[in-house]
């Protein structure tokens, strides 16, 4: 069971998402999802996070008393936090991200793309729509966001095989596990645990963090 906490101002927009998500409990298509809480603002988000501990925090960005960048970054290391974005509007989503968001979604996506999204995030892969993420990438090689550039220990960075070093590379291209897979020629399960090491290596929160790294150094 995925345990999902909704953080929207607006009341009928987390009306409308927990039927949407709790609709496609037994679809066969991944675990079944429990919406167990639903927060109006960014304070409400982060003190109900830390005391239901969901798996998935759906967040919005634009909220009263603390928005959806601040509230993730507070809550980094204790629930991977979806973001909700209209995109071209809130660009403050770059800064999210790079918060420690663990990947975000277009507010207009249907019903099966968030359940899939959210499944995606709990399963730890940040990337949750190829395409769209080189977009973001590319965003965030161009513009001047208000946190700091990514950091990592220089000995973790130094520690990555070679092959550790070409899968990042790939994820700053905004490449899926799959779509690395094919490019080296490995099994997706080996790619995934590339991942997994090199997250842990360099200290970073999430998939997107990884790949944003990688642009800033230029990989």
């Amino acid at each position: 069971m995925t345990r999902v906490l909704l953080a929207d101002d607006h009341a009928a927009v987390r009306a409308g998402l927990r039927m949407l998500l709790e609709s496609a409990n037994n679809d066969g298509g991944g675990e079944d999802i429990e919406v167990v809480g639903e927060a109006a603002d960014g304070v409400e988000a982060v003190e109900l996070a830390r005391e239901l501990r969901p798996d998935v925090v759906v967040m919005d960005v634009r909220m009263p008393r603390k928005d959806g960048i601040a509230a993730a970054a507070e809550l980094r290391g204790t629930a991977d936090v979806l973001v909700l974005t209209s995109y071209g509007d809130d660009a403050n989503v770059f800064d999210a991200l790079r918060a420690g968001a663990s990947g975000f979604l277009l507010k207009d996506a249907d019903a099966e793309t968030l359940v899939e999204a959210v499944r995606t995030i709990a399963r730890g892969d940040g990337l949750i729509s190829p395409a769209v993420t080189r977009g973001l990438i590319a965003e965030f090689a161009r513009s001047r966001p208000a946190y700091a550039p990514i950091s990592v220990d220089g000995n973790g960075l130094a520690s990555l095989t070679p092959r550790e070093t070409e899968v990042l590379a790939l994820i700053g291209e905004g490449m899926s596990n799959a779509e690395i897979a094919a490019e080296l020629g490995m099994a997706e399960a080996t790619v995934k645990s590339h991942v997994t090491r090199v997250l842990a290596k360099l200290g970073l929160a999430s998939r997107v963090q990884a790949a944003i790294f990688a642009r800033e150094q230029g990989r």
